[in-house]
């Protein structure tokens, strides 16, 4: 029963965030707002309204360890495990825009979220903060749109139609249904999620806080998994890059933002584990993103895979420790001596290589 509870959940948040998407979509449509505007706001976030439901979920409930553990988690895996996916189905382009601009944003919002959480706990007005943050980044984002080119107005505007003249979503009643039906639906699923998850870490012995970086943090990221693979999919190669991006300075400011917000005069509580270990493993994937989007503007399958082996390692040392196995010490060490230091090497001569070629007389 709470196998089929937690499936309930999972389902009822990735169909609740897709009603919520086409019926705020068409609404917004329909009083005249440009697909661009449409695509930069309600698609982008709706992604990431399952993670937003489960963590605000958690914080009403009292589980503050399943609420910024799913965020952290989440970013790590979208980074990770999606990006990794996505590369090895087909090698990903990374737009010039994403390295200048929003790859830095996810950056500065990740060590944001480092220097507030570093007292111990996200409070009220560290919430207002980061959601203040969020709305301003969501307005830049707006204006911005207004000078990109008529190509990438088109791309929106052919990815987001208004709904058809007669249409079974053309008419007011039947938009605001789609939207109130989905928000239904993210709040029974989010809480269905958060009761199975609590009954699986207290018959694996394991904390809320495990569950919350895998198993939720997993979870709550399917939309962010169909979006990147159907894209790497179609060929639509940049998307797949940039809805992981953008979902990631998402889940920071406007998740944790509103759980602070709601998480009374305590504040978000942020436990040591995430301050000592998994934050800095967010903030090294964000980190590393950079180097591997700088060489070559793609992350190519190797790179790819090589993502995919770190979210191997990062869930395989969470149950060695979980476990106090002890294999733990031999791993941590292979990992900190040989792999990570690898890697880095790899990383800066791949750049020194391609500052040579650019530098290079043509």
């Amino acid at each position: 029963m709470t196998f089929l509870l937690f499936i309930g959940g999972l389902i009822g948040l990735v169909l609740g965030a897709e009603l919520l998407v086409r019926g705020a979509s068409k609404l917004a449509l329909s009083f005249g707002i440009s697909p661009l505007v449409v695509g930069l706001t309600i698609v982008a976030f709706g992604t990431s309204a399952p993670e937003m439901a489960v963590s605000t979920s958690a914080v009403l409930n009292g589980q503050t360890d399943i609420a910024i553990g799913n965020v952290v988690g989440s970013n790590i895996f979208n980074v990770l495990f999606i990006l990794g996916l996505s590369a090895m189905i087909t090698p990903l382009v990374v737009n010039i825009q994403l390295i200048r601009q929003e790859v830095p944003i996810m950056i500065g919002a990740s060590l944001l979220l480092l220097a507030l959480g570093l007292d111990g706990r996200i409070s009220p007005l560290d919430g207002v903060i980061l959601f203040a943050l969020l709305l301003a980044y969501t307005v830049f984002l707006i204006v911005q749109s207004r000078a990109q080119t008529r190509s990438a107005q088109d791309h929106y505007a052919a990815e987001i139609k208004p709904a058809a003249t007669g249409g079974w979503d053309a008419k007011l009643p039947v938009q605001l249904m789609l939207i109130v039906a989905g928000l239904g639906l993210l709040i029974l699923g989010s809480d269905w999620l958060v009761s199975a998850s609590t009954i699986f870490a207290k018959a694996l012995g394991v904390s809320d806080l495990v569950i919350g970086l895998t198993i939720v943090a997993a979870g709550t990221s399917m939309p962010e998994v169909a979006t990147s693979l159907m894209a790497a999919i179609k060929g639509e190669r940049d998307i797949a890059v940039g809805n992981v991006v953008g979902s990631n300075t998402f889940n920071i400011l406007g998740c944790l933002g509103l759980s602070g917000i709601v998480s009374g005069d305590v504040g978000l509580v942020v436990p040591a584990a995430i301050l000592n270990f998994d934050i800095w493993v967010m903030i090294a994937v964000s980190l590393a993103c950079l180097p591997v989007f700088i060489t070559g503007r793609e992350i190519a399958r190797w790179e790819g895979g090589v993502f995919l082996l770190y979210y191997l390692a990062y869930v395989t040392y969470l149950i060695l420790a979980t476990q106090r196995h002890a294999a733990l010490g031999l791993f941590s060490t292979t990992m900190m001596s040989f792999v990570i230091p690898l890697t880095v090497i790899t990383l800066v001569v791949m750049l020194i290589k391609r500052g040579t070629r650019t530098d290079a007389p043509t």
